[in-house]
C-alpha cells in the first residue's frame, strides 16, 4: 500500500497519521489496488458519507463510521467541514497514541477534486503535526471523459465547481467579475447535487450565455447500468426531470464561438478584432485613431443623453457604443504597435487599486472629502516618479482638465480642483459667487462698445455660475439641459399652435412670445 505524503513536517515526530483514500465516482470496479489495500487493512475508518454507490459494493462497509450524522446538525457546510477535520485530527491523535497506527478516511471520488474536507485537514494537519497521506483515486473527471464530445485537454476545457457559481451569484449586485467561468472555453461544472444549486447555476450561467444554449446533464457517469445524459438549454436547465440533480451530477456546457460571446468583454474583443482583420469590414479597416475621434465624442453624448432622460434601455445601448469606440481604438493601437487593450485595463485596474489604499491597503480615511484629499496627493506622487515635476517645474495642480470639456464643466472642476488642494484659503461662499455674478452682468447691461469687455464679464458671469453650482451640489451642464429641454417643449408647443392656424412667426403675441421664453406679464 503506497500513497503520496503531504506532510513531511520538517523532520518533526509526528503525533498521528491519516491515510486518505478516493472511493472513485461510483463504481465498486474502479477502485485502485492501493485504495482496496487500505479499505481491507483493517485500520480504524471514517467515511464522509454513505451516500455513494461505491459502498454498496464493499462487503464489510456496514461496520465502518461515518459523518452521515453531523450533516443534519451543521448550520452550514463550511461549520460542517470544520467539525469533521477536527474529529479526524483528535481520532489520528488517539489512535496514535494507542498503537502508533494511521486511520484510514475515505471520501468520495479523488481525495483532492472538489473535496473540501480534505483541504482543511491539510491545514489543521499541519498544525497538530499529524501526517496527512493521500491516495491517488479515479475521479470524476476520469469517469466523464468517455461521456464528452471533446478531448478536454486540447479544447481547455475549465473545470468549474457550482458552488461557486452559486457563491458569485449570492454576492450580486457587487459580483462584477468573480464568475469563473470564460463562455470562449468549454466547461465541466461539478457538484450541481441537487435542484437549488442547479437553479443558481443557470442564474450564474445566463450572466454570460444565451438562454437557448445547450447544457448536458451527466448523471452517475463511470456508474455501470446507471449512467444517463441529457441536453436542455440553459433556460430549462433546474426544470430537467425530478431526480436529475443529485450528488453524481455534472453539467457540461460547450463553447461558444466568438461572435456569440456578446456577453463578455473577451467576445467584444474579438468582434472587433475580426472587422479589423484583412479579411474583415472595408469601411471598419479604413479607420484611424483619428477619423473616429468624433465618434467618440458623440457617442459618449448620446450615453448622457440617455442618461438624463431616464431611459435606462437607451442608457445600456449607448454604453455598448462608447465601449466600441475604446475597443476599436485599443484594436488600432495594437495593430501600429503602440499598446494593446490589456495595457489600458493594466493601466486603470492599477490606478484604481493604487488610489483606493482605504479600500485595497491599510489606510483609514473618515470621509468622502479625505479620500479626494488622498487621491490629489497619491496623483502628485505619480507625477513625481515619473519625473513630471521635475521635467515641468511650473507643472499645476489644474493640469490635467480637458480642454475639450463644456465651458461651464471645466468652470465648476476647475474651480472644485482648486478648492480641494486649500479648502480653507481658496473656497468661496455662496454670496463671493453671487456678488462676482451682479458686477459682470452689470457691466453687461451697459451699452459700452467694448468687446473685450462684454467677453470677459460674460466669461466671469459664466465662472461665477459654476461656483454657485458647485456650492449647492448642482450640475451645471444638467441644470442648463434641463432648461433647454423645457424651452424646447414650450417651442414646439408655440410652433404646432401657428401651423395649426396657418399662421406666421411673425404674427406672434406678447403673451405667445412669453410663453416660449417661460415669461409671465410681469416679466
Amino acid at each position: 500500500m503506497s500513497g503520496v505524503s503531504d506532510q513531511a513536517l520538517g523532520g518533526e515526530t509526528t503525533l498521528g497519521e491519516i491515510v486518505v483514500v478516493g472511493l472513485g465516482p461510483g463504481d465498486p470496479g474502479l477502485l485502485t489496488r492501493d485504495t482496496l489495500g487500505w479499505l481491507e487493512a483493517g485500520r480504524p475508518l471514517w467515511l464522509r458519507t454513505r451516500i455513494h454507490p461505491t459502498i454498496d459494493g464493499l462487503p464489510g462497509a456496514d461496520g465502518w463510521a461515518s459523518f452521515d450524522d453531523l450533516y443534519e446538525a451543521a448550520e452550514s457546510f463550511a461549520a460542517l467541514y470544520d467539525r469533521i477535520a477536527g474529529a479526524l485530527i483528535a481520532q489520528a491523535l488517539a489512535t496514535h497514541a494507542a498503537d502508533g497506527g494511521p486511520i484510514v478516511y475515505a471520501v468520495p471520488g479523488h481525495p483532492t477534486i472538489g473535496e473540501s474536507t480534505v483541504a482543511i485537514l491539510r491545514v489543521a494537519a499541519t498544525r497538530e503535526r499529524v501526517a496527512l497521506r493521500i491516495v491517488p483515486a479515479v475521479s470524476f473527471l476520469d469517469a466523464l471523459a468517455p461521456l464528452l464530445p471533446i478531448d478536454p485537454l486540447r479544447e481547455s476545457a475549465q473545470i468549474v465547481d457550482a458552488l461557486e457559481l452559486a457563491a458569485a451569484l449570492d454576492r450580486e449586485p457587487f459580483s462584477g467579475g468573480t464568475l469563473p467561468i470564460s463562455p470562449l472555453r468549454p466547461a465541466i461544472v461539478g457538484q450541481v447535487y441537487n435542484a437549488a444549486t442547479a437553479s443558481a447555476t443557470k442564474l450564474a450561467l445566463g450572466r454570460l450565455y444565451p438562454d437557448d444554449h445547450p447544457i448536458t446533464i451527466l448523471r452517475a457517469s463511470g456508474v455501470s447500468g446507471a449512467e444517463t445524459t441529457l441536453t436542455v438549454p440553459l433556460h430549462d436547465l433546474d426544470r430537467a426531470d425530478a431526480g436529475a440533480h443529485d450528488h453524481l451530477t455534472t453539467l457540461f456546457v460547450p463553447a461558444l464561438a466568438p461572435e456569440r460571446a456578446t456577453r463578455v468583454a473577451v467576445g467584444l474583443q474579438a468582434i472587433v478584432a475580426r472587422l479589423r482583420a484583412p479579411d474583415g469590414c472595408p469601411w471598419d479597416r479604413e479607420q484611424t485613431h483619428r477619423s473616429i475621434r468624433a465618434n467618440f465624442l458623440e457617442e459618449t453624448y448620446e450615453a448622457l443623453d440617455a442618461l438624463d432622460a431616464g431611459d435606462m434601455d437607451a442608457f445600456r445601448e449607448e454604453l455598448g457604443d462608447v465601449l466600441l469606440q475604446v475597443y476599436l481604438q485599443a484594436q488600432m493601437a495594437e495593430e501600429g504597435g503602440e499598446f494593446v487593450l490589456e495595457d489600458v485595463y493594466e493601466a486603470i485596474g492599477a490606478k484604481l487599486v493604487r488610489r483606493h489604499p482605504h479600500v485595497f491597503g491599510d489606510v483609514a480615511v473618515s470621509d468622502s472629502g479625505e479620500v479626494l484629499r488622498n487621491w490629489d496627493q497619491i496623483k502628485e506622487a505619480e507625477r513625481r516618479a515619473k519625473g513630471e515635476r521635475a521635467a515641468k517645474p511650473t507643472a499645476s495642480a489644474l493640469d490635467g482638465i480637458s480642454r475639450s470639456l463644456p465651458a461651464l464643466a471645466r468652470a465648476a472642476l476647475t474651480q472644485e480642483r482648486a478648492e480641494r488642494l486649500a479648502p480653507t484659503a481658496l473656497r468661496r461662499d455662496p454670496a463671493a459667487h453671487a456678488a462676482t455674478l451682479d458686477a459682470a452682468l452689470g457691466v453687461l447691461r451697459t451699452d459700452g462698445d467694448d468687446p473685450a469687455a462684454a467677453r470677459a464679464a460674460l466669461g466671469a458671469a459664466l465662472f461665477a455660475l459654476g461656483g454657485l453650482a458647485r456650492s449647492r451640489a448642482l450640475d451645471p451642464e444638467e441644470a442648463l439641459g434641463a432648461t433647454l429641454a423645457a424651452f424646447g417643449e414650450r417651442f414646439r408647443a408655440v410652433e404646432a399652435r401657428l401651423r395649426a392656424a396657418g399662421r406666421e412667426w411673425a404674427t406672434l403675441t406678447a403673451d405667445e412670445m412669453g410663453e416660449v421664453w417661460g415669461m409671465t406679464n410681469d416679466e
